[in-house]
């Protein structure tokens, strides 16, 4: 799992970066700015990111609106700048001065919290409705009749166009059926 420390001070981001490598976690990118931790967001996909109140070009709360969808934030500051009235599920705060343990634990956490919600993502892709199952049928039926397939073949033939064309399953039947249709 992907963790990115943003710090203003290119020395803090660094000493977390390395707090963080000796507690065990792999993958650690050290920014000093908002718009840097965005692009790692976006380059990585899914993670944890660990900030401080202020970047060097914005606040914790513009970061954190501008979340990517399976990243959670662990904002790291003192009492006096605690996020008021938090209402981002995906945010959490630890005041400083923080111990190694919590800074662990909550990071394993949030990574979990994570996990799962790309797991239920996944889960949620694989489920089919029926009209779905039936379209997808329909489409290796024409595949199997007019072009002598086995279902396998045609499912392949299927999740190949799929690939290719840059669209789901389903869509790749419904252009099947579509042409079949002229």
């Amino acid at each position: 799992m992907n963790i990115i420390v943003a710090f203003a001070k290119a020395e803090d981001a660094s000493k977390f970066k390395s707090i963080l490598l000796r507690g065990g976690f792999e993958s650690v990118t050290a920014v000093t700015s908002g718009m840097q931790a965005l692009s790692a967001m976006e380059d990585l996909g899914s993670g944890v990111i660990v900030c401080g109140y202020r970047l060097s070009d914005m606040l914790y709360s513009d970061l954190s609106s501008d979340l990517p969808g399976y990243f959670q934030m662990l904002m790291i500051a003192s009492p006096d700048k605690a996020p008021v009235g938090n209402d981002n599920s995906r945010l959490i705060y630890l005041p400083t001065p923080v111990t190694r343990e919590s800074l662990y634990s909550t990071i394993n956490m949030m990574m979990e919290g994570v996990h799962r919600l790309r797991k239920k993502a996944k889960q949620h892709r694989l489920e089919r409705s029926d009209a779905d199952k039936q379209t997808i049928g329909k489409a290796k039926e024409i595949l199997m009749d007019k072009h002598h397939m086995t279902e396998p073949q045609a499912h392949r033939y299927l999740q190949k166009r799929s690939m290719e064309s840059g669209c789901n399953l389903v869509e790749a039947a419904e252009m099947i059926i579509s042409l079949e249709n002229y």
